[in-house]
């Protein structure tokens, strides 16, 4: 994968394979479909953040892959819907879970009422839209409720990814030199991320970065070899998995991949 610094943003801008609607039903095109995402029913990290603002309620993931996490929700009490433009992977998931509201759409134009869910789940999909997330954010605005609240990850600048940009460790970014059909996705500056969020009608509960090993074995190339080892580690030893834990948690602040914001839409319930 291609990374790229673009200076003017504050971003990195990574080249692969566009994360078109073909490319992700080829990417959760697999075999144990069904058993993978039975295994998220008891997502912690889901279930624990949600449970943070909202003990109940009528939820959206937008992009929601492989329904996994709306299977969570819905089997801890929550009315969980899902949408995305995957075509063939949203058949499937209709196919294995027929009891779970998932629908093939577009998040930057969701066909749901105004202020029709009390949250919304987006993970790890506003970086893959080159045009920006602008629409993306009208939609979240237009279908949460006033005092609902929207929970985001994406991939962003940790201070690791900051210090290497400074260093001009990464290649800088230039339309003229970069082949747009291969665009996959930004890392994204935080700040910027939650000014726009903020512009937009909501305002910042809460924040914690994560994946910390995955953001340090991918931007320090002489341990990646190693770590990268111990990151795709699916074995029992309880060993193993303390040190991956630990060093994911350690490394957090500094080197994480991924960062969680929590935004509550302005306004009260009630509608004032």
């Amino acid at each position: 994968m291609l990374r790229y610094y673009n200076k003017s943003n504050n971003r990195l801008v990574y080249f692969e394979k566009k994360a078109s609607p073909q490319f992700w039903d080829k990417h959760w095109s697999v075999d144990n479909f069904k058993l993978i995402v039975e295994r998220s029913k008891n997502n912690t990290f889901i279930l624990k953040n949600t449970r943070r603002f909202l003990k109940e309620g009528v939820i959206l993931e937008g992009g929601c892959g492989m329904g996994g996490n709306v299977y969570c929700l819905h089997y801890n009490g929550y009315s969980a819907f899902g949408v995305d433009f995957a075509e063939k992977t949203v058949e499937k998931i209709n196919k294995y879970f027929p009891e779970l509201k998932i629908i093939k759409g577009d998040v930057r134009s969701l066909e749901f009422d105004d202020s029709f869910f009390d949250g919304y789940w987006s993970l790890g999909v506003i970086e893959h839209f080159y045009e920006g997330y602008k629409d993306i954010f009208k939609e979240m605005k237009r279908v949460v409720k006033k005092g609902g609240y929207v929970f985001l990850t994406f991939p962003y600048l940790s201070p690791l990814r900051k210090f290497k940009a400074k260093l001009g460790l990464y290649k800088k970014y230039e339309n003229s030199n970069c082949d747009m059909k291969n665009f996959y996705q930004f890392a994204l500056d935080a700040t910027t991320v939650r000014d726009d969020f903020e512009r937009c009608g909501f305002i910042l509960k809460y924040a914690k970065q994560f994946d910390g090993l995955k953001g340090f074995k991918d931007e320090i190339s002489i341990v990646k070899p190693i770590l990268q080892k111990l990151y795709d580690y699916n074995g029992r030893s309880s060993l193993v998995n303390k040190l991956r834990s630990l060093l994911t948690n350690l490394l957090a602040k500094f080197s994480a991949h991924m960062i969680l914001m929590i935004f509550e839409r302005r306004g009260m319930k009630n509608g004032a």
